[in-house]
């Protein structure tokens, strides 16, 4: 933890899916949870837990019904996605949902680097920013940056998924949102997009959530664990007591929840 300030807080968060109607059902229920910067979370639950709820409501996606969103002490509950975009980035799990299928990698990451500012009628200066792009991309180390002209419909689904985090990540969110961001992809793949993933949080000291259905991931990075079951967080472990946790452990807490 780099600071005692946190810098997203959900207060007594209430989220209902189908309001007003008799399928109306409480997906998160008086969730309160303090994120502070720099910290890394990978969050596990069983299906049906609340966690794309949850990220949808961090997000701005699904409207909560009561409590608050508060974002670097600044209330945002009823702030739209769009606007919660200037400060929150998000990956998900499926490749072609970051990114616009007939543009050029470069001209996806140029479009990134405008994310939440001003725009207006001007030539975008690709030619003079491709180089700085180009380096970004080359961090990747997976022949992405010899395809900055390609479209990106063409490209493999982990070149996709690995454009679209550089996207994500290009201009520095407050917070960013993996929302099981390698779990399209082979084993091989998801294997080295999640530790190019993690060496770029780690330099840039990002502040993360990370959904994953893998325990091994959900061990081996991060400063911190959280379990979400039936809209609650039931478990919240960081440092030197998730370092501790085993998976068996994880296993056998999963098996009295369930």
């Amino acid at each position: 933890m780099t600071s005692t300030k946190p810098i997203l807080v959900l207060k007594n968060v209430t989220t209902i899916v189908n309001a007003h109607t008799p399928a109306a059902k409480a997906i998160l229920k008086q969730l309160n949870l303090k994120i502070y910067p720099g910290d890394f979370i990978t969050v596990l639950g069983p299906n049906g837990a609340g966690k794309s709820t949850f990220f949808n409501s961090i997000a701005g996606t699904l409207p909560v019904d009561s409590g608050q969103v508060l974002l670097q002490g600044k209330d945002i509950t009823r702030l739209s996605v769009e606007k919660r975009a200037k400060f929150i980035s998000r990956v998900f799990q499926d490749p072609k949902m970051g990114t616009a299928p007939r543009m050029t990698v470069a001209e996806n990451l140029l479009l990134a680097t405008k994310r939440g500012k001003a725009r207006g009628l001007k030539l975008r200066g690709l030619k003079a920013k491709l180089a700085t792009l180009q380096a970004q991309v080359s961090s990747m180390n997976n022949g992405l940056a010899e395809r900055m002209q390609t479209a990106t419909e063409s490209l493999s689904g982990g070149q996709r998924q690995a454009l679209s985090f550089l996207m994500a990540t290009i201009e520095r969110p407050d917070l960013l949102l993996l929302d099981e961001h390698t779990a399209a992809l082979d084993p091989k793949t998801s294997a080295q997009l999640m530790q190019q993933t993690n060496e770029r949080i780690l330099q840039e000291k990002l502040t993360c959530l990370m959904i994953t259905h893998h325990l091994d991931d959900a061990l081996r990075y991060g400063n911190r664990l959280l379990v979400l079951d039936a809209g609650k967080i039931v478990f919240d472990v960081r440092d030197e007591q998730k370092q501790q946790l085993t998976k068996q452990k994880l296993l056998e807490f999963f098996g009295n929840i369930e």
